[in-house]
């Protein structure tokens, strides 16, 4: 046991005095992770100005003004006043306005059961969400109209005394959104991406795991090393723990330094270390693999930028994979950094240990597979 702690730790000291590994397995994903959090802050906090140009000036637009003007919309939108169509759109092409509502002469004549004008809404491509919302909340308002211009039509068909049809179209739609708690906590972009991007540079360690192989084989380290009474097993136990000590310092520092300075939660301790120790397994097998298919330190670069990129393409560290079509969040599901993230987001969500059972094991399980495939590899290679 003594000569596998020498062999990892003089490779740890061989890894640690590599400017670059200081730089992907802790600053690095620190840094993309603050600055994606930052990009999709404008996401989360979203608030827009909008404008109305009323060319009905009827009791129907002053409605919908008033409709914008909810306190439920307050911290969606705000309501700019402007001098005309002209002066809208000049603000919308500036970027002062996100959206604006255009009401066409005549739209009030609902009230009166006539057909009103379709109610036309400006956005920039600029701002594609305050459009989206501006269209939405535009198609609300008028579905409710049109309903109450329904009920008001049925209940005179019906023979009702005119008086009633108020009564009718004081009914508001049956189908509602209404905010409820969900017994979770909102996950900031810092919290997803903290964790994608500490996983993303952790898997940086196979290329430099397997080169490092090589570059030992090539100038006979590995040589000396074997005339030494040092077995076989122990220089592989060694060189895998120090890849294992690596990955868990890069992700545990990561997600310190996004907790303590970003407010980034991570889950229940415990739980969180769980899931970068089964990372960290994952890492060392991987890195064995690239070690049995490569044939040179050249080899051995290349196949590693081709994993590491393939699984973080899969596994949703660019992406969050939540929104993704269904196909895709399928293929993350065969990535070990796909169910980290799972598991991540479920715990920073507010789950409990019960939320890493599954991902613990499917990392664990690719694991595995990956061994058996590298073993035989390694064993003909050596033949």
């Amino acid at each position: 046991m003594n000569a596998v702690f020498v062999v990892a730790a003089k490779d740890l000291r061989q890894r640690l005095r590599d400017r670059s590994a200081w730089v992907l397995g802790f600053l690095a994903p620190v840094a993309v992770a603050m600055l994606v959090s930052f990009a999709f802050q404008g996401v989360e906090s979203f608030h827009t100005k909008v404008a109305v140009v009323d060319e009905d000036r009827g009791p129907l637009a002053t409605a919908f003004t008033g409709f914008l003007s909810n306190p439920d919309l307050g911290s969606v939108l705000t309501v700019e006043p402007v001098k005309g169509s002209a002066d809208a759109r000049t603000r919308l092409d500036d970027g002062e306005l996100g959206a604006v509502f255009v009401l066409p002469a005549g739209f009030s004549d609902a009230a009166h059961g006539g057909t009103p004008g379709p109610v036309t809404v400006l956005s920039s491509v600029d701002s594609p969400l305050a459009g989206a919302v501006a269209r939405s909340i535009a198609e609300s308002f008028v579905a409710q109209l049109n309903a109450d211009r329904l009920s008001i039509a049925t209940a005179l068909a019906a023979g009702a005394p005119p008086g009633d049809p108020a009564e009718a179209a004081a009914l508001r739609l049956p189908e509602q959104v209404v905010p409820r708690p969900a017994g979770t906590k909102q996950i900031s972009g810092v919290g997803y991406y903290g964790p994608a991007m500490g996983i993303f540079f952790m898997f940086f360690a196979i290329g430099f795991g397997a080169k490092g192989y090589f570059e030992e084989r090539q100038n006979g380290t590995l040589d000396r090393i074997a005339v030494a009474p040092v077995g076989p097993a122990a220089i592989l136990t060694g060189k895998a723990l120090a890849t294992f000590v690596y990955g868990v310092a890069s992700l545990s520092s990561v997600a310190l330094v996004t907790g303590l300075v970003f407010g980034a939660d991570w889950g229940p301790p415990l739980a969180v270390a769980a899931v970068i120790v089964a990372l960290a397994l994952t890492l060392v097998c991987l890195t064995a693999f690239v070690i049995a298919v490569a044939g040179n330190d050249r080899q051995a670069d290349g196949i590693a930028s081709i994993v590491v990129f393939g699984l973080v393409l899969l596994g949703g560290n660019f992406f969050l994979v939540g929104g993704a079509p269904e196909y895709m969040r399928r293929l993350a599901l065969l990535t070990p950094n796909g169910w980290a993230l799972r598991a991540f987001t479920d715990l920073a969500g507010g789950a409990g240990w019960s939320a890493v059972v599954l991902p613990l094991a499917a990392i664990l399980l690719f694991c595995v597979v990956v061994s058996a495939i590298t073993v035989p590899l390694y064993r003909w290679r050596l033949r």
